[in-house]
């Protein structure tokens, strides 16, 4: 699990997505409106303890199971990466990750137009000022924690809170248009669902500020798609190169070995790309 969440968090200055000293990852939902804290730690190679309090709902425990990908069986992808010598030296090395997802589309259509076309550190540091501005504090044992804001919260929220966030105006104006098609449920992640991803890449492509890349990332990320790839990301090739050894590496023949297993690279890379950053800090 602990890889997983740290592809759920990325970095520390996450104050959605929460992972403390002792390796317990938390995170505050809205349950029914109202803030219920997930707390959830490895106990054992195969078995997560959560909890969660004010609330005794199997759907709670769905989430939990979806977020961290517990659902999914990596061994089609360890199959995929046995004839390819980085990706599955990569792959030992980080053993138990899963594809994390977000809890809602909306949230996974969020961070796509946050994080388009600036840097992870850039990113990051506007989502915190963002959803500092518009949600929630919580506090849950002296750990401050932010419920993601609903559809409506950023519909709602005056243009200049977002751009005091350090939202360029098109980048507020394509969340605030995406948050009120999803309050207006104009957005329906089961009609997504039964779209093929080529379809479905079509259709979120539609949204204000969502090209390809976006719409791959959304799948990916919001609906647990593994048969697709963000390309033409300005950090792939640094972290192919950087995590292979080679800066020879060709994508494109790579995607088509890896099939429709493709988008797992994506979460691979991400975490490699991460600790390679903390090496380089120590």
């Amino acid at each position: 699990m602990r890889l997983t969440a740290q592809a759920l968090q990325r970095l520390s200055t996450n104050v959605v997505d929460v992972v403390t000293p002792d390796g317990t990852y938390r995170r505050a939902v809205m349950d029914r409106g109202r803030a219920v804290v997930l707390r959830i730690r490895q106990s054992a190679p195969r078995q997560l303890n959560v909890a969660f309090d004010g609330a005794r709902s199997l759907r709670l425990l769905s989430l939990v199971k979806w977020m961290l990908g517990a659902d999914v069986d990596v061994r089609a992808w360890e199959r995929r990466v046995a004839s390819i010598p980085w990706l599955r030296d990569l792959t030992r090395l980080h053993r138990g990750l899963r594809p994390p997802r977000y809890p809602t589309l909306w949230e996974a259509v969020a961070h796509s137009i946050v994080f388009q076309q600036i840097s992870l550190h850039a990113a990051a540091a506007i989502m915190q000022r963002f959803v500092c501005a518009v949600s929630s504090a919580v506090e849950d044992d002296g750990i401050v924690l932010y419920p993601f804001p609903s559809p409506q919260a950023v519909a709602d929220a005056s243009p200049q809170t977002l751009l005091k966030a350090g939202l360029s105006r098109n980048k507020a104006l394509a969340l605030q248009q995406a948050a009120l098609a999803f309050s207006r449920r104009e957005i329906d992640a089961a009609a997504l669902q039964r779209l093929s991803s080529a379809q479905a890449i079509a259709e979120l492509s539609r949204l204000r500020g969502i090209g390809p890349w976006s719409a791959a990332v959304i799948l990916l990320r919001g609906l647990g798609r593994l048969d697709v790839f963000p390309l033409n990301d300005s950090g792939v090739a640094a972290s192919l190169k950087l995590l292979a050894g080679d800066a020879t590496v060709d994508l494109n023949r790579l995607l088509l070995q890896l099939g429709d297993q493709r988008g797992m690279l994506y979460f691979h890379l991400l975490i490699g790309r991460i600790a390679h950053a903390e090496r380089k800090n120590r």
